[in-house]
């Protein structure tokens, strides 16, 4: 009876112990991908590590860096929101048709850009918490409502004339000691994701989205209101994919007509490059850095080698992107289904 004992315990230490170590693989898996980019872009290409070449990455990944935020939290959750590349289309324009056509004075362009899609996010927010409405569907209807509002704006028309606080957030320089000259760009969405990981790190609402993704269940029998921080996340995804919007603006130096489908795609995909659970619960701010370091790398380094042909550049692209997928939810498990509502 002794010996049963003893092998069954045996049995349990090498199951906990293999399941650690999966559990380990699954966290360093990303920042791993990431060092074997880095190695083979810098054998294939000369050009790769040259400071020029690193500079443009991170101007890159920077307006991703912005929407990767948001969709950080929403991830967290446990939800999507695939509203956000409609979104930020809506904010530029906004902020640009008040300045170039209204002649309103700076900074209520700005004001209003970023505030509309932050409302649109409360919205979504309200909408899947009163009346239970998934967010797929919800984010969904809100991406052709923010795309038939930036329609109506516009008229169909790209607006060149833009404020200079846009202008100076997408193009602008600064010389910072140490570093050099830097773009305002970078500078935006390094701020931008600073503030996302003290919030999630350090404040109970970043415990209490950690506790809603982890189980909806569970949190709320823990006291946790999880419609407030659902509605919270969706907010805040929408203020980030606003201001994503205004830097871009500001990088293109046009306020455009129609969204830029890839916005959500690339977002989606580099947050869960990084290592955020689609189910929610697991993942963070330091996760998503990673995955945008693996998908600008990936991206530029095939730019960089001219011996692979355009046309593949994509299709390579997209099987990291699915392989990514695949191991993240494999590893991450089935959420359990919510059965207290």
């Amino acid at each position: 009876m002794t010996t049963q004992i003893d092998n069954q315990n045996t049995v349990a230490k090498t199951s906990a112990s293999a399941n650690l170590w999966v559990r380990r693989l699954t966290v360093l898996a990303p920042l791993w991908t990431l060092i074997a980019l880095g190695v083979f872009f810098s054998l294939a290409s000369e050009t790769f590590l040259r400071p020029v070449n690193l500079n443009n990455i991170l101007s890159q990944i920077a307006t991703l860096a912005i929407f990767g935020t948001g969709m950080t939290y929403v991830l967290l959750t446990g939800e999507i929101d695939l509203s956000i590349a409609a979104n930020a289309a809506l904010s530029g324009m906004i902020a640009a048709h008040l300045f170039a056509n209204l002649d309103m004075p700076e900074p209520i362009p700005l004001l209003a850009g970023l505030g509309v899609p932050t409302l649109l996010g409360f919205i979504n927010g309200i909408a899947s918490t009163r009346f239970r409405i998934p967010t797929f569907m919800t984010t969904l209807a809100m991406s052709l409502i923010a795309g038939g509002l930036n329609t109506y704006v516009s008229k169909g028309r790209v607006i060149s004339t833009l404020p200079d606080i846009a202008k100076a957030l997408g193009s602008g320089r600064v010389n910072l000691p140490i570093i050099g000259e830097v773009r305002v760009l970078i500078l935006v969405a390094a701020v931008t994701l600073l503030i996302g990981y003290l919030v999630l790190r350090y404040t109970r609402f970043g415990r209490y989205v950690y506790m809603t993704g982890a189980s909806k269940t569970a949190a709320r029998l823990a006291g946790v209101n999880t419609n407030v921080i659902l509605t919270a996340v969706l907010t805040i995804s929408g203020f980030t994919a606003g201001l994503a919007g205004i830097v871009s603006m500001g990088r293109l130096g046009s306020a455009q007509p129609d969204a830029v489908p890839s916005f959500l795609i690339d977002t989606i995909g580099a947050v869960v490059l990084g290592g955020t659970a689609l189910t929610g619960g697991r993942g963070g701010i330091p996760q998503t850095v990673i995955g945008l370091l693996i998908y600008g790398t990936l991206r530029n380094g095939l730019d960089n080698i001219s011996s692979i042909d355009v046309y593949l550049k994509e299709f390579i692209t997209g099987i990291v992107l699915l392989a990514a997928l695949v191991v993240n939810v494999v590893f991450s498990g089935r959420a359990p289904r919510d059965k207290s509502t």
